[in-house]
């Protein structure tokens, strides 16, 4: 970028486009974008140039960095002679030149109220300053008609400086459903389990700000080999408190699986994967509720402005009660709702559906001076599959319940992760409920809680306090299993039984008293706490472990056959 750059530089470039990287949401948003629309073309050079002056600029240049751009320390722009500078933050200070400055949303419209970093007042998300507007300068991008009546309602001066293109995330978005499957095994959901994903924006009406322990809470009463609860937290609480901070007030969240979802690109496939989305007045909400999502409503700020598309959903989308049965508001939502629930939001916050890249492209071109490539206009493509964003859990509090007797013998497992035990304050005082555990199973005669922790638990005050040890990496050979089982006991000696999964679906659980117990299940291969329950349960009813078939009931997921039978006694000594 600096006048003798010629010298240097291999590719020679005819127009050259500054990116204006401020914070990482809209560094991001432009990072996701531009790909598409400049491939293979040398005619352009882009330069990232970083802007340090926003409250959230932190992680913006590690970003950068781990992509790869060029970067160029800002002040630099003001003696360079870009073509365009393109930007999906409104709120940069634009040297004085005559190029223009192509703004992108980094969400969905002016929805949002934001404080000014210039005055004591607040203002509207998304909207240049007046004084760039009066330059003729500046063109807005925007996704739909209305939030063109809405920007010139509010600010006068940006008539005709719009431009419709439309939503490229929201295409890619809807585009990605086709693989919705991978996505979910890629984030280690399995194919029975139901995703709840929490979806919070920034500052004090948020989500999490309103909420803070909704992510526990939700963990503690939702069985977990049913469910499984991301979190999608927006990029400017990562930058304002820092992942360290996050991840120690989400400490027992993270502890009992939370899906926490990478800040950069991988919100959008976890998104696309869930069955049911808790949210609030932010962007991410209203993309997965026009997407198809079943919602419930957890937060609404004031900071919403009304008359926009969001506030649009907020008028029809249920409401979570925090202080009420969780697991019940999420089945509900999930049976009650129907894929056009929010089609009419849909439609008044996206035109243009599956156009965008396209629109887009000829919007750059046509401001770089440029002829389209003859290449095919960009289309929407598929997200990237994501890495697993959580941890394992490590230790479970489980209820079982015994029915039957003889010849129709069932138990049935409900499991919760002990992390978040403390937070299984499911519902308030005028609910006539029951605790989460008890409500999970049904009406039985005998039913036990215990304690169960792997191998690889990092809390020693939990695997000594367990009732069963379980090994969390299959054994190649029986041999194998059983000489863990008898370490592990004597390692533990006050557990009740340690269990061990054997390659071929099978799991050796070994008691205290010497006996090993052989379970073989039906259907896919299970997790050995499952099994471990099941012969922890008939232990405590007193029935006969040899030659028994049980019917296990994984809460209200499926049912498996598991046959229980006896190995020759382990030797003493």
């Amino acid at each position: 970028m600096g006048h003798d750059a010629h010298r240097w530089s291999t590719f020679r470039g005819q127009r050259t486009l500054v990116v204006a990287a401020r914070t990482v949401t809209s560094t991001v948003r432009a990072l996701e974008t531009l790909p598409s629309l400049l491939r293979d073309d040398s005619r352009v050079t882009v330069v990232f140039a970083y802007d340090p002056t926003s409250a959230f600029n932190a992680g913006v240049l590690d970003l950068l960095r781990d992509t790869g751009c060029r970067v160029m320390p800002w002040e630099q722009l003001g003696h360079t002679a870009p073509d365009l500078i393109l930007s999906a933050s409104e709120n940069i200070d634009v040297p004085e030149g005559d190029c223009p400055v192509l703004v992108l949303p980094h969400g969905v419209g002016f929805q949002k109220l934001v404080p000014d970093s210039r005055s004591p007042h607040d203002r509207l998300s998304g909207v240049v300053k007046d004084s760039l507007l009066d330059t003729g300068r500046a063109w807005l991008a925007v996704s739909h008609p209305a939030q063109e009546e809405q920007l010139l309602a509010a600010h006068p001066k940006a008539a005709g400086r719009t431009l419709l293109v439309g939503d490229p995330c929201f295409d890619e978005l809807v585009g990605s459903r086709p693989h919705r499957e991978t996505y979910r095994e890629a984030m280690g959901v399995a194919e029975h389990q139901r995703l709840v994903m929490v979806s919070s924006t920034w500052g004090p009406t948020s989500l999490l700000a309103s909420h803070p322990e909704l992510l526990p809470r939700l963990l503690a009463q939702l069985p977990c080999d049913e469910y499984r609860v991301g979190a999608i937290v927006h990029p400017n609480v990562w930058s304002a408190h820092g992942a360290w901070q996050i991840r120690t007030l989400q400490a027992a969240a993270l502890d009992a699986g939370l899906l926490l979802m990478p800040t950069v690109h991988a919100w959008r496939p976890g998104l696309v994967a869930a069955d049911v989305l808790i949210g609030d007045h932010g962007s991410v909400t209203l993309y997965g509720a026009s997407a198809g999502t079943p919602l419930l409503l957890a937060a609404f700020g004031r900071d919403a402005v009304p008359g926009t598309a969001v506030h649009h959903l907020a008028a029809v989308a249920p409401r979570l009660n925090a202080d009420k049965d969780l697991r019940r508001q999420v089945e509900d939502v999930a049976r009650e709702h129907t894929p056009q629930r929010y089609a009419a939001v849909a439609e008044h916050a996206f035109a243009e559906s599956g156009h965008a890249l396209a629109r887009l492209r000829t919007a750059v071109y046509r401001l770089l001076k440029l002829s389209e490539p003859p290449s095919p206009p960009p289309s929407p493509l598929a997200l990237p599959v994501p890495d697993p964003p959580a941890s394992p859990v490590t230790s479970w509090q489980v209820s079982t319940g015994v029915t039957g007797d003889g010849e129709e013998l069932t138990v049935t497992v409900c499991r919760f992760p002990a992390a978040v035990s403390a937070h299984d304050a499911a519902v308030s005082a005028h609910d006539a409920a029951v605790s989460a555990h008890d409500a999970a199973l049904p009406r039985s005669p005998v039913s036990f809680t215990h304690l169960a922790c792997t191998d690889d638990e990092r809390d020693h005050r939990l695997a000594e306090s367990a009732s069963v040890l379980i090994r969390r990496r299959p054994a190649s050979t029986a041999i194998g299993a059983l000489r863990w089982i008898e370490d592990t006991l004597t390692r533990l000696p006050g557990s009740l039984l340690a269990a061990s999964g054997v390659h071929g679906n099978r799991c050796l659980v070994g008691l205290r008293d010497g006996r090993t117990v052989e379970v073989t299940a039906t259907g896919p291969a299970l997790d050995p706490g499952l099994p471990a329950a099941v012969v922890y349960a008939c232990l405590r009813a007193g029935l006969r472990l040899n030659g028994t078939l049980v019917t296990l009931r994984i809460g209200d997921l499926r049912d498996e056959d598991v046959i229980l039978r006896l190995r020759p006694a382990r030797p003493t000594g």
